[in-house]
């Protein structure tokens, strides 16, 4: 029997009615650490109570991954008064007498993740739509390869050799469409032969979900040298995606033949009353779940040492990206390669010496675990995350898209030679919550910091509201939502998530101290009326639970939300921030004058009261 087709049994035998769970206990297994949380049912309401984390042991001496999970548990248990743990080190269920748990779930990310090539015929149509499901999925996209990407067969053939990914996402072609491309593509797969990175005891998995006139064919192709699967068509046709499936079997498989493979997760499996789904698939599902419960557009982002992870739900759409090399450790030297130091140092608001600014981003990279020692290191790291941060955003921008390929009608636009191919979905004026997640972001000393690395590097337009994962606990949260969504949501209201506050950004350029919008804020406190000048940041107290009316009066040619120069009332929430006016215009710009830059970052410190004051 496969480990998911077992591990589903078990869990049907223990869900059977998911408001009787009173205790659920939940672990994410990263690269280095495993993090364990306790929810508990109380007053009627889910609620997470303890924390614990422990090493993961994937690697050797120990090489046995529930090793891990069991300290991480063990120290939950121990903080709660609670006995998770039997003697014979296995879990104890269900809930009696004050001890054990009704049920476990997991996330996982230790091993280097789930990591993929993805296959399609046109890199903008089929290719991208196998791009977004893999992506979709929690995956690491390695390579994309396309019919069309402009390299001969024998140096395509050649890449496939190098790479060895966990499996590999075939598709191309509308149903009832050709069939000779996709085939084509298949016949370079076929030769490559390629091995999958645990090993050489099991054939490559293949997922096929193209044109489904040529999965005979692509059969008879890769039949003998992959363990092939065929699923519905990402793209049956130009106008529609069909994600879920190749989504669904992409989850399958990582269980099937990565985790089963991986140190320990045999174990892991048996003990899991849910599919274990890797860690950013579970991050993206909860986000998912909550724009689409609450009717809201959402970005959500999580930094990482490595990587940068940015998931948006724009009317109902779900969109990953993974910023590969942009990150605040082993990838901090690519950040300052592609923004370069001029871009980091605008955020710097002190004079510095370029070389030891260099110096610092080397000694992070080999030492990726240290931390900033001084306030003039702290600032400098900031500076540099948003720029990380920038640029994955815009990559994320430039990959969710409207779909290549449809035919529409064509306007006065497209006339006059205006793009009317693919645009972006992501609207930062449309965006009603953004929530962020890393070290750099949710470690940082002040919420101030933290909320304004996220405005300054995703420049939110209108009025969007702010918040943080407190103890990262969305991977935990995404894979409970697949088996309880009411307990989901309720712990991610009230626990995982702290508000920030408010930012309200009108957008627009105008001419330093110039009038862009007249507000008026009451209640909550708070009776504040007054003009938000060109440039110029303000904040307003207003704490977590409350809110407030705005009423916004944006100059010609300015937009809050209802149309350049239109007025517009809201009820706005309060955070740990409070509320935020952010004058500065958009798009963003900063003077490209250093002294006069960092004159300006220096005020905007002092407003936001940032940093320590005698820094400011």
């Amino acid at each position: 029997m496969l480990p998911g087709a077992a591990q589903t049994n078990g869990t049907a035998k223990r869900i059977t009615n998911p408001d009787d769970l009173n205790v659920i206990l939940a672990t994410d297994c990263g690269s280095t650490t495993t993090k364990a949380i306790l929810i508990e049912k109380i007053d009627g309401v889910y609620r997470q109570t303890y924390r614990g984390e422990a090493p993961t042991t994937v690697e050797e001496p120990t090489a046995d991954v529930t090793i891990g999970v069991t300290n991480a548990a063990t120290e939950v248990g121990e903080l709660a008064k609670r006995r998770l743990i039997d003697d014979q080190g296995q879990l104890i269920r269900p809930a009696h007498g004050g001890d054990g748990c009704d049920i476990y779930i997991s996330t996982s990310s230790a091993g280097g993740g789930l990591q993929m090539l993805v296959a399609g015929v046109v890199r903008q149509m089929s290719a991208a739509s196998a791009e977004r499901a893999a992506l979709g999925a929690g995956a690491i996209v390695m390579e994309t390869l396309a019919s069309n990407d402009k390299r001969k067969p024998f140096e395509q053939i050649q890449r496939i050799r190098e790479l060895r990914p966990d499996m590999i996402l075939l598709a191309g072609g509308t149903d009832g469409g050709t069939t000779r491309h996709v085939v084509q593509l298949a016949e370079l797969i076929a030769p490559a032969k390629p091995q999958p990175r645990f090993g050489g005891q099991y054939k490559m998995p293949v997922i096929f979900a193209g044109n489904h006139d040529a999965a005979a064919l692509v059969e008879d192709v890769l039949g003998n040298v992959c363990a092939l699967s065929v699923v519905e068509n990402v793209r049956p046709v130009l106008e529609y995606e069909n994600l879920s499936p190749a989504r669904d079997r992409v989850h399958d498989l990582f269980l099937e033949h990565v985790m089963a493979h991986a140190p320990g997760y045999d174990k892991l499996i048996a003990w899991a009353d849910a599919p274990i789904m890797p860690t950013p698939g579970a991050v993206g599902d909860i986000l998912k779940t909550i724009a689409d419960r609450n009717g809201i557009n959402a970005v959500g982002v999580d930094i990482g040492g490595a990587t940068t992870d940015v998931f948006s739900v724009f009317g109902g759409v779900f969109n990953r990206t993974v910023s590969a090399n942009l990150g605040m450790s082993y990838s901090i030297s690519n950040v300052l390669a592609e923004a370069t130091l001029p871009m980091i140092l605008r955020w710097v608001p002190y004079e510095s010496d370029e070389r030891e600014l260099r110096n610092r981003v080397k000694n992070k990279m080999i030492r990726p675990t240290t931390i900033p020692q001084t306030l003039d290191a702290l600032m400098f790291e900031q500076a540099v995350s948003r720029e990380a941060l920038r640029l994955s955003y815009l990559q994320h921008k430039q990959f969710a898209t409207t779909l290549s390929g449809v035919q529409k009608q064509r306007s006065i636009g497209d006339t006059f030679g205006q793009d009317g191919g693919p645009h972006s979905i992501v609207d930062n004026m449309r965006l009603d919550l953004l929530v962020a997640s890393g070290g750099v972001l949710s470690h940082a000393p002040r919420m101030e910091q933290t909320a304004m690395m996220l405005v300054d590097a995703f420049e939110p337009e209108g009025i969007t509201r702010l918040a943080k994962d407190s103890i990262f606990m969305m991977p935990h949260l995404g894979v409970l939502a697949s088996v309880h969504p009411r307990a989901a949501m309720e712990v991610f209201e009230r626990d995982c998530l702290i508000y920030l506050g408010t930012c309200i950004a009108p957008k627009g350029l105008a001419k330093p101290d110039q009038s862009i919008c007249g507000y008026r804020l009451t209640g909550g406190g708070l009776n504040e009326t007054g003009e938000l000048r060109f440039g110029d940041l303000l904040r307003f107290r207003l704490d977590v639970g409350e809110t407030c009316s705005v009423e916004l009066s944006p100059a010609k040619g300015f937009d809050v939300g209802n149309g350049p120069g239109r007025a517009w009332s809201k009820t706005v929430h309060g955070g740990t921030v409070g509320i935020i006016l952010d004058g500065r215009g958009r798009p963003l710009e900063l003077p490209a004058d250093r002294t006069q830059c960092r004159n300006t970052v220096r005020r905007w410190n002092k407003a936001l009261d940032m940093y320590p004051e005698s820094t400011k």
